[in-house]
């Protein structure tokens, strides 16, 4: 299918802007929340500079090996062989290819990458899966902002209460408070106790955002305050955000970092999905509804109600999903509960104390364990301050790490000494399952263990295996630690750091586009929340970054049925790298006899 122009594409921003965009998902207890916890779909603040997150997808099954077609010039790509969910995955490497391109000034590469991504989009067939269709309108919304964002951003230029949530009380909330009393009482206190870390920020962030207090203390039947609480449906951090919803408002996620675990960035998020659905729906009974199972899932509720259901909430509620029909009541108790714990025999413990940290901005790929050392600060206090590094590693870029007070002029001093660090590479064999295997033969079989290949391929049960899927099976991993080494595309700053005032008419882009670098470095840089610039700013500006060289490649040659989606998964490489060194854009077709260059392995 040829691309839609971007004047459709536009259109569609527009329209959605304006008047709004719903999406489904359907509810999924998390694994390190209360048993009964849900899954939940949900936002970010929206409305920053053009910057869609990078993505780190799970790996793709590997292409069946097929003889290369004789060459008979460009033919286009074979995306129907694609899965549906393969579909939804190329469509959001091409729009953080998107997001790369706009970053280094190519408005046109930006735009018809997401032109590229709509195309995608469109072959999906969701067949009334709210898993699918919670992901394909989330792309399609951010598409279509993203348009908007990029146009809007390029002329940013400098120029010189809700009401409170209703404390019910019924048969469903006193079942919850009794849960609360019993077998969830240890799960209930403790997660009283975490919340000391985090909820007066959350109080501070909500009532700036003039949304009741009450809703701080959602994060607790939600994930427990754990940031780094996981359920199955993939949904991850104190909010619970799925990678789709994370995506379409702004919430960076790729090889290193998952914002998604950052408290400050999710919080801004669940605000700004909180505010939009209260716009949507007007009570705040609903809106925690829709917050724990979509908005379409609501909203389809509704229209089969035919009456005013706002009139009986209660009786709308009983025809939600099972797990979100315990949802509402279980917030409600814990308001309850906090209200007047004495009356229902519970004594609160004292809350840990907040976290308090300074920022550094480092561009140097350090493990956090050796920056412990040399700060002589406790491991697993670096690690709770930087939830959202993966592997408790920097990424290769600039990133603004945090430390404890007092602790950032002697990281910068120690910095040189700090030896740069490389992730291990696993080694692993593919395996197809047979009927009759089992992970603990395979584990045998291959002299390695169950929780190494769950681990490996993100298995939540030893239980449960499919005939034909195909397991990596781990077999030996790399040194911890060697010495640094040129990486393919690795981009870093050079030199130091330079002082620029901001003049009328400047803005992010021009900026950056003037001295070399990306508006992402310059909001990072000096903690802009949005694009918006005054006349007479000081901003601190990278002197200029080095374009990526292309080392440790190695050639590829295109087979039949090959995309450049699935070539840059096949090598572990994103989909902008593999663009780029191969001076691709994103509506480039590659055909069988191609010769590509790819990430050595």
């Amino acid at each position: 299918m040829e691309p839609p122009r971007v004047d459709r594409v536009l259109m569609l921003g527009l329209m959605l802007c304006f008047l709004g965009c719903a999406s489904v998902q359907d509810y999924q207890p998390a694994e390190d929340a209360s048993p009964s916890q849900g899954t939940v779909s949900k936002p970010i603040d929206s409305p920053q500079s053009f910057r869609l997150p990078p993505v780190q997808l799970p790996p793709i099954e590997e292409a069946e090996e097929m003889e290369i077609a004789e060459e008979q010039g460009p033919q286009p790509c074979s995306v129907p062989e694609l899965s549906n969910q393969k579909i939804l995955d190329s469509a959001l490497e091409h729009c953080q290819n998107s997001n790369e391109l706009w970053e280094h000034g190519d408005l046109e590469g930006a735009i018809d990458a997401l032109d590229t991504a709509y195309s995608l989009i469109l072959d999906v067939e969701t067949d009334d899966d709210p898993a699918l269709l919670q992901q394909k309108e989330d792309i399609r919304f951010t598409i279509s902002k993203r348009i908007i964002e990029a146009y809007a951003s390029r002329l940013t230029t400098a120029q010189g209460s809700y009401h409170a949530i209703p404390l019910v009380m019924n048969d469903h909330v006193r079942k919850a408070i009794a849960s609360f009393q019993g077998r969830e009482r240890d799960f209930f206190l403790a997660s009283y106790r975490r919340s000391g870390k985090y909820r007066p920020a959350i109080v501070k962030a909500l009532n700036e955002a003039g949304l009741p207090e009450e809703l701080s203390w959602l994060p607790l039947i939600e994930s427990g305050f754990k940031v780094r609480a996981l359920s199955r449906a993939r949904a991850l951090g104190l909010w619970q955000f799925i990678a789709s919803t994370g995506y379409k408002y702004g919430l960076k996620r790729d090889a290193w970092i998952d914002e998604r675990m950052d408290p400050e960035k999710s919080t801004s998020a669940a605000i700004a999905y909180l505010k939009e659905l209260h716009q949507m729906f007007g009570d705040w009974t609903t809106v925690l509804a829709a917050y724990n199972c979509g908005e379409w899932a609501v909203l389809s509720r509704i229209r089969e109600q035919r009456i005013n259901y706002l009139d009986n909430f209660w009786d709308l509620y009983q025809r939600l999903p099972r797990e979100t029909a315990s949802y509402v009541p279980r917030f409600l108790a814990v308001l309850h509960l906090l209200k007047d714990p004495a009356s229902y025999g519970i004594e609160l413990p004292s809350v840990d104390e907040p976290l308090e940290m300074e920022q550094v901005t480092i561009s140097k790929q350090v493990h956090l364990k050796k920056i412990a050392e040399r700060l002589d600060v406790d491991y697993d206090t670096l690690k709770e301050l930087n939830p959202e590094l993966r592997h408790n590693s920097t990424p290769k870029s600039a990133y603004a790490l945090k430390v404890p007070v007092g602790k950032g002029e002697v990281l910068l001093a120690n910095l040189d000494d700090i030896p740069a660090w490389r992730p291990p590479e696993p080694s692993y064999y593919v395996h197809r399952v047979r009927k009759g295997d089992t992970l603990s033969g395979l584990a045998s079989r291959y002299r390695t263990s169950v929780r190494a290949i769950k681990s490996a391929n993100g298995l939540r049960s030893s239980n449960y295996l499919k005939v034909g899927w195909k397991l990596k099976i781990p077999t030996r991993y790399a040194a911890k630690s060697a010495p640094e080494k040129p990486a393919l595309q690795t981009a870093k700053l050079e030199g130091r750091l330079t002082s620029y005032v901001v003049r009328r008419g400047d803005s992010l882009w021009k900026i950056a586009r003037q001295h070399g670098t990306t508006t992402h470095a310059i909001r990072s840089l000096n903690g802009l929340r949005s694009s918006r610039l005054r006349v007479g700013q000081v901003l601190k500006v990278p002197k200029g970054s080095s374009r990526p060289s292309v080392q440790h490649a190695s050639v590829y040659r295109v087979r039949k049925g090959d995309s450049p989606y699935l070539v840059a998964r096949r090598h572990s490489m994103n989909l902008a790298e593999f663009l780029r060194i191969n001076n691709l854009t994103p509506s480039c077709t590659i055909y069988p006899g191609q010769t590509l260059l790819v990430r050595e392995h």
